[in-house]
């Protein structure tokens, strides 16, 4: 399967510059190339895209604020010739932030891990079916079950993960939004790039942070008015 790209800049020599880096791996189809925001979301919409290359400084509608606006998107790597984005970008989920110029050994470095990536997501952990209450990962050499009751948190560690259940944590070889993908949505919750907790174990919210068991995680910037409308959804606080 080609992975299919979109290229959004408003300059057309950073956009050849990501075409001539991307022409020595057969893996990527380069769809769809845009000057700006707006046409991008028409891209997105009419086409099936795995993978966008999104400049920050842009006219009309910055590439943050189209993140923001995007209900549902691909994998996106950042590339901007401002490095004091970075922090917000990552916030907001992207795959990873390219400074301008764009070196070619850091753009394969990237695309590597762009690859690893598709390869772990068609190797995922089972995907959650009907009234399953478990998902299989993979432990090392093994296939451990783990029941969704059992989950306190997961956090992201670069390449890896951490599954922290009530009785063991467990180091798997996924990204976390792999993996969040593969837990029911009424369970868990993202709440923030390096983080999803089960709903049923948040002890207390206080501030920015959520307390489950005796370990206090943050609830990242873009996630916080998400967070704590459902938590007072669910104990029916006004």
């Amino acid at each position: 399967m080609k992975i299919k790209c979109l290229i959004v800049d408003d300059e057309p020599l950073a956009i050849n510059v990501i075409k001539r880096h991307l022409k020595g791996f057969d893996e990527f189809e380069v769809v769809d190339t845009c000057n700006d925001a707006m046409e991008a979301f028409k891209v997105l919409k009419h086409k099936n895209i795995h993978l966008m290359f999104l400049d920050i400084n842009m006219p009309e509608l910055s590439g943050i604020d189209f993140i923001k606006g995007l209900d549902t998107k691909p994998l996106v790597v950042i590339t901007t010739a401002y490095r004091e984005f970075a922090v917000e970008s990552f916030e907001l989920d992207v795959f990873d932030y390219l400074v301008k110029p764009i070196a070619l050994p850091r753009f394969v470095k990237t695309i590597d891990k762009v690859i690893e990536h598709f390869r772990l997501l068609h190797s995922s952990p089972s995907k959650h079916k009907g009234n399953n209450d478990y998902i299989f990962i993979k432990v090392d050499k093994k296939i451990v079950k783990v029941f969704f009751s059992e989950i306190l948190y997961i956090e992201s560690l670069k390449d890896y993960v951490r599954v922290v259940t009530q009785y063991e944590n467990l180091i798997t070889h996924h990204n976390l939004r792999s993996i969040s993908k593969s837990l029911p949505s009424d369970k868990f919750i993202r709440i923030h790039r390096s983080y999803t907790v089960a709903i049923d174990k948040i002890r207390s919210l206080e501030g920015n942070n959520v307390e489950i068991e005796d370990k206090k995680l943050p609830i990242g910037r873009n996630y916080q008015k998400k967070i704590k409308k459902h938590i007072l959804k669910e104990g029916n606080i006004e």
